[in-house]
């Protein structure tokens, strides 16, 4: 995921990406003393109180290490930045009084504080707490998966880069953030960024007090007890793959705005099982799927989100020499039905992917990026795949299929999750002659499998940080963070990297056609599907938005009102 900002309608934000999730349907909210039974009584207006299903257990909630749509979701409503977006995707003024100042060079961005903003524990929160929280996320011992975004910030790279903890502390002396006092920060950039505004409402540029950071060590995040924000909601109940609580912040600098005082959201994997608890009135809100969906049909309780999501398979080339060869990865993208895929497996509006970037995301030129590219992907083709994988086998010198070693796909142990693996696996089988075992995993498991390498093939998503081609585009530049296939392209890398310093908006986007058309020739990776999501949501609940990309929802305007 990535992040936010537009302030030349480059672009508008968001948290990322996309992950599912984990989690049993444990129900605590059944009674009428249960938030369900108080929602009730919120038709009096007496009672704001929302239950929800919720998909995901999320990792830790560490604002340097957060790395999942879930973590993004619940950081986003217990904590806060200099900016929140509306629904609009734009950003409003939270933390800040106004808009920044910007110098004209486009480096420069000056804020001024909110006067007696607090944290959840009624101590101020500074300007020097944003600087704090971009140190320890560049700072390499704390293995920030977005430090590369906090890297735009001067001399950010050369922290990232430090060798040794003086090395650190030596960059660190000299970052282009500094508290010019209590309620003034000012940021200097490496180069402009026309979106940067909207970024500073991305999670990784939320404070963070260090004091508490100190005092949880490892444990930071993982706990109710262990996590501290400045946000609408406080967390006040975690129980790990079943309930989550959040409860209204009364320090909050504009608690006065926020309707609903408590907010239960029930880890539901299985989305009957989520639906029978949405229509026994056990919870507000719910996801489904295809099927589920006729019985809403015309009703004004059925929402469907279009997403800037895409669903994708990664192939790991240092684990499966085999992978290393181009025409062996594009036989097993070939060998999918993507049509099939969504139409009997996914059935909730998601179509099948023609690129990388999907259907909606800008082309950072006030173009729509995927009709500016056109379609680019290998289609579906048993035969071709078959053709593909022996040319593929003869130029890596490998005579049998046995010889990639065991394969696994790993992904989302979710009830839609265990599907999607289950129909890709019998698709190589059948379309390839390759045996392929299902892993599903929970979706935190999954997560650090991911990122440590540790995979055969991963069935993941992504979702838009912002909305740009380079919030999809940076994830593989040789070596990068996300980069978990190995792949590597020097002109690839070059075109990413010159294109985040362009200012040209028309030959930055050329730049970025180009690029993904390199990533979809060489089969990087292998795209399968544009995701939409539907939910059901009672009518009573107004005012919670269901943004197309970053958090899952944002609750700080909903309420309930009879």
């Amino acid at each position: 995921m990535k992040v936010r900002k537009v302030v030349t309608g480059l672009m508008a934000l968001t948290l990322v990406g996309a992950l599912a999730a984990c989690g049993n349907g444990n129900n605590n909210s059944g009674s009428s003393s249960s938030p369900s039974g108080s929602a009730t009584s919120g038709n009096t207006g007496k009672k704001q109180e929302l239950v929800m299903n919720y998909r995901a257990e999320p990792p830790a909630l560490d604002v340097s290490i957060a790395e999942s749509a879930a973590s993004f979701t619940f950081l986003g409503a217990i904590s806060e930045g200099l900016y929140r977006l509306d629904k609009d995707m734009k950003p409003q003024p939270a933390l800040a009084s106004e808009l920044p100042t910007v110098s004209a060079d486009g480096l420069t961005y000056t804020m001024k504080l909110r006067d007696g903003i607090q944290w959840a524990d009624g101590t101020p929160v500074t300007a020097q707490d944003f600087v704090y929280s971009f140190k320890r996320t560049l700072d390499p011992a704390t293995k920030a998966t977005y430090a590369f975004v906090v890297a735009w910030i001067d001399g950010g790279e050369e922290i990232m880069n430090a060798k040794t903890p003086e090395a650190v502390k030596a960059a660190q002396d000299k970052l282009g953030a500094k508290a010019l006092d209590e309620k003034t920060l000012e940021i200097k950039l490496d180069h402009p960024v026309p979106f940067f505004t909207s970024m500073l409402a991305f999670l990784n540029f939320y404070p963070q007090k260090q004091s508490q950071i100190e005092a949880a060590g490892a444990q930071n995040g993982t706990e109710a007890d262990k996590v501290l924000g400045a946000g609408p909601y406080v967390l006040t109940k975690w129980d790990h793959e079943q309930t989550i609580v959040l409860e209204k912040n009364p320090k909050y600098w504009d608690a006065a705005n926020v309707k609903i005082n408590k907010v239960t959201l029930n880890i539901v994997k299985d989305t009957a099982t989520g639906l029978n608890l949405y229509e026994t009135n056990a919870t507000d809100y719910a996801d489904i799927k295809g099927d589920q969906m006729k019985a809403y049909e015309g009703k004004s309780e059925l929402h469907i989100k279009s997403e800037l999501v895409t669903g994708y398979l990664n192939f790991q080339q240092t684990k499966v020499p085999a992978f290393a060869n181009k025409k062996i990865r594009q036989a097993f993208g070939a060998a999918i039905d993507r049509a099939g895929l969504v139409n009997t497996v996914l059935m909730n509006g998601s179509v099948p992917s023609t690129g990388y970037v999907p259907n909606g995301n800008s082309d950072g030129n006030g173009q729509e990026f995927r009709k500016v590219v056109g379609d680019i992907e290998v289609p579906f083709d048993a035969a071709k795949a078959k053709q593909l994988l022996a040319e593929g086998m003869a130029e890596a010198g490998i005579k049998d299929v046995k010889e990639f070693g065991k394969l696994s796909i790993i992904g989302d142990d979710t009830e839609t999750g265990k599907k999607l693996l289950e129909f890709v696996t019998s698709q190589l089988k059948t379309n390839l002659g390759v045996d392929v075992s299902a892993e599903p995993l929970p979706h935190a498991v999954r997560l650090e499998r991911e990122l440590g390498k540790n995979y055969t093939i991963v069935s993941s998503l992504w979702g838009a940080d912002y909305n740009d081609p380079m919030t999809w585009l940076d994830m593989f530049i040789n070596d990068g963070p996300f980069n978990t296939q190995d792949w590597k392209n020097d002109e690839y890398t070059k075109l990413v990297k010159d294109a985040q310093t362009e200012l040209d908006l028309a030959k930055r986007s050329e730049m970025l056609v180009k690029a993904e058309k390199i990533l979809m020739d060489d089969a990087a990776l292998y795209p399968l599907y544009f995701r939409s999501s539907p939910f059901v949501i009672k009518d009573k609940v107004k005012g919670l938005i269901l943004p197309p990309y970053g958090p899952d929802f944002e609750l700080k305007w909903a309420s309930i009102e009879g």
